[in-house]
């Protein structure tokens, strides 16, 4: 049984007290602790909403106290590109990747030491090194709740870095764009100008004050000089301010006076907005003048086309007809007054297609489509038509530039018929060649074989295979190489053909085949460029040209016994004629006695005869010695004048018993030559007697010698009967001849023509007879001087 404690009232009401005392402190404890629970959580909220807020911050913070100790969190680091949180400024710069420069390290370490001293707040670029990012530090003295020493913002300025270098660089190009905008305006070789917005003159370029002789644009802006005057009444500035109340560009043509020239401006106001007006002018004076001559050209081409035989037509850019000529009307029947009404291309082909003019085709809509497309062609198309009635018609499509067109109708119908008559003559040429007795063969420029006819492929053994391949001169050398006498000549041919095509010179000759066939062969150069070969065989010709030249060869050697008979002859006879002389001028000197008169006659007679005949033997002797080419000529200084003055004088003796008269016209200053004095006396001696033998009594011989530097011209022309074309064929021939009885009967030997000629030609000279029966004859000579070599008279 237990016992229970007995407590009094008072003790009961003092633990009451205690107990109720107690309760209220752990209730009032329980209350505040739940309080400060609260408020401490409401802080730890609000430090980790600043916390957030300062890790969104796009700027990090760090604090560097008086010892240059730095407090920052681990962002700094990561910002930076270094592995830990610099304690430093200058562990901030590295010398590898990351880190700020160290030159930028120093910087901002003078900066907070200056903040620190002098209390004021810094700005400071900052380039992290081996990238393009670029930190702002903005730096002040740190709050007295931070403690000592300066807190630090970094901010990330690439982006702004980038846009300001961007909007740098394009600042630059607009400022350089308007600096060559300005240089352009101002290098404008036509006046240029902008109105600011009271519309007054703000900006002129040297072309503007150039054409209102300005001193300068300054001048010319100050002094508001305009270009123009007026315009319809309406001032300059009255129509820019048109221009920029409605907003549209403003162009007027009026005529300007510049440089005391009239001339004609297309002025144009070009409306800017608030920024004003600008305006530029152009001098249109010579496209105007441009206009007027294109203008009259067009007359004059139309003109043109109406002159020709061509038909003509041209259409505008809307296809309409716009000209025609006749020619044209007359090709196509078309009635002029339909034409006027300027119809479209469409229409035309339809006309012309109703009156069987246009050639007949299966789908004329889509032929007339293909015509049609000529409008919008980039070349020039041209094709023919055949007319129904057979007319050939050429037709030139040429496209205009305007977006036109132009026809040329040609009618071509006698050229194709020529054509067809070209094709029957190639067809007869080739039926020729192949018929004739000629081998012929043509050769391209190239070398190639290009025609040939039966002949010339019997000749050369050639077969159809290499003639289908057009053989080239080389191939075809190396095929008839054996056919020849002596192979080794084959290049010959080859050699011909390039002569003949490349060089353009013709080639004759003669080559021998082994068969023992000879052929001439001539190769020519044709007028387009080809070479013609022609073969002849002259097998059986050879042999009579072989016996003729036997022949001749005998004749030869006779004519050589002649000439050697003839010149001992010669010089046989003068023996005897030397001892009759001798003997007879002992008669007429009388050594032998007195002479009867008659007998002393006599022997003048034979003095005379034996002169004469010796005279004949001399000439004779020349001309068997000139004939043989061994006649002596002397070389040595002549007085020509004095030569042919001695012979007229002898001459003139015959002249006046004849009797006739003679004439000579020598010139004064003849002066001299080289050659033999005796021969070119005998050349004087020989015309002047045969001029006088043939000359009739009462007629006239005349001499004329003049000359120049280099050659001496002779001429002995006389009033004889003169001769006819056979009898001036032989006049000159080395043999003499007997002419026929003159008046007095006596046989004359002409002898004196040849020997005159031989004697002219050992002289370097030549001459000429011109005689006609009825006219005389009139001989002509023409010797050099011979300046090469000195001559002394």
């Amino acid at each position: 049984m237990s016992h229970m404690i007995q407590l009094d009232p008072i003790a009961a009401m003092m633990l009451a007290i205690i107990v109720a005392l107690w309760v209220a402190a752990a209730v009032a404890a329980i209350v505040m602790g739940l309080r400060r629970d609260a408020i401490a959580k409401a802080r730890a909220r609000d430090l980790d909403r600043q916390a957030a807020l300062l890790g969104s911050c796009p700027a990090i913070p760090f604090r560097v106290g008086l010892d240059g100790r730095v407090g920052a969190d681990t962002r700094l680091a990561h910002w930076l590109g270094l592995t830990e949180i610099p304690t430093t400024i200058d562990a901030m710069a590295t010398h590898g990747e990351g880190g700020i420069s160290v030159v930028d390290a120093e910087g901002l370490a003078a900066d907070i030491q200056a903040a620190n001293q002098a209390g004021r707040p810094f700005e400071r670029i900052l380039r992290l090194a081996g990238s393009d990012r670029v930190l702002l530090a903005r730096g002040r003295p740190a709050p007295v709740a931070l403690g000592d020493g300066v807190i630090v913002w970094l901010f990330d300025n690439s982006e702004a870095e980038r846009t300001i270098a961007r909007l740098s660089q394009e600042t630059g190009l607009i400022s350089d764009a308007l600096d060559s905008c300005l240089a352009l305006i101002e290098a404008a070789p036509f006046p240029m100008w902008h109105r600011g917005p009271d519309l007054k003159l703000a900006l002129v370029n040297s072309a503007y004050v150039e054409a209102v002789e300005g001193d300068s644009a300054e001048d010319v802006v100050t002094r508001g000089v305009e270009l123009i005057d007026a315009a319809d009444g309406r001032a300059p500035r009255a129509t820019a301010l048109a221009a920029r109340d409605s907003g549209r560009i403003n162009t007027q043509v009026v005529p300007v006076t510049l440089g005391g020239q009239r001339r004609t401006m297309r002025i144009v106001d070009v409306p800017m907005g608030e920024h004003g007006v600008a305006g530029y002018a152009f001098d249109i004076q010579d496209l105007e003048q441009t206009r007027a001559e294109l203008g009259r050209f067009q007359e004059v081409q139309r003109e043109l086309f109406d002159r020709l035989s061509a038909g003509v037509a041209q259409f505008g850019a809307d296809r309409s007809l716009i000209f025609f000529n006749q020619p044209f009307v007359q090709f196509f029947s078309l009635p002029p007054e339909w034409l006027v009404d300027r119809p479209e291309f469409d229409r035309i082909l339809e006309r012309l297609r109703e009156v069987q003019r246009l050639p007949e085709v299966r789908d004329f809509p889509g032929w007339r489509n293909e015509r049609r497309a000529w409008f919008n062609a980039v070349d020039a198309v041209e094709e023919t038509w055949t007319l129904p009635g057979g007319q050939h018609l050429r037709v030139v499509a040429q496209p205009l530039p305007n977006g036109g067109l132009l026809l040329f109708f040609e009618d071509r119908t006698e050229q194709v018929q020529l054509s067809s008559a070209r094709d029957t003559l190639l067809r007869v040429r080739t039926a020729t060649f192949e018929n004739l007795f000629e081998a012929i063969g043509v050769f391209a420029a190239d070398g190639r074989l290009h025609i040939w006819n039966q002949s010339f492929r019997d000749i050369w053994g050639l077969s159809d295979a290499d003639l289908a391949q057009n053989l080239r001169v080389d191939a075809m050398v190396e095929l008839v190489g054996a056919k020849l006498a002596d192979p080794s000549r084959a290049q010959l041919l080859r050699d011909l053909v390039r002569i003949a095509t490349v060089d353009r010179q013709a080639r004759t000759g003669r080559m021998a085949l082994a068969d023992g066939r000879y052929f001439d062969f001539a190769v020519v150069p044709l007028p387009d460029g080809n070479a013609l070969f022609t073969l002849l065989d002259i097998t059986a010709s050879r042999g009579i040209e072989e016996a003729l030249r036997g022949r001749a060869d005998a004749l030869e050697e006779a004519d050589k016994l002649k000439t050697a008979f003839v010149a001992n002859m010669s010089y046989e006879l003068r023996v005897p004629l030397t001892s009759i002389a001798g003997f007879a001028e002992l008669l007429d000197g009388g050594y032998a006695g007195e002479l009867p008169p008659v007998a002393g006659e006599y022997v003048k007679a034979i003095l005379s005869s034996v002169g004469r005949l010796g005279s004949l033997v001399e000439d004779v002797l020349d001309l068997t010695q000139g004939a043989a080419g061994s006649l002596p000529l002397a070389e040595e200084p002549i007085d020509l004048s004095q030569v042919l003055g001695e012979a007229v004088e002898a001459a003139r003796k015959a002249a006046e018993a004849k009797p006739l008269s003679l004439f000579v016209d020598m010139d004064p200053d003849l002066g001299g030559m080289r050659g033999d004095p005796r021969r070119l006396r005998q050349i004087a001696d020989h015309l002047l007697n045969n001029a006088i033998t043939y000359t009739p009594p009462q007629g006239r011989v005349t001499i004329r010698v003049h000359g120049d530097d280099d050659m001496i011209i002779w001429t002995v022309s006389d009033t004889g009967p003169g001769m006819d074309p056979a009898q001036r064929a032989r006049i000159f021939d080395s043999y003499p001849r007997i002419d026929a009885s003159n008046e007095e009967g006596k046989q004359l030997i002409g002898i004196g023509l040849p020997l005159t000629r031989q004697l002219v030609e050992a002289h370097g000279g030549s001459i000429a007879l011109d005689s006609e029966p009825g006219r005389g004859t009139t001989v002509t000579i023409h010797l050099p001087r011979r300046h090469g070599e000195s001559v002394n008279v």
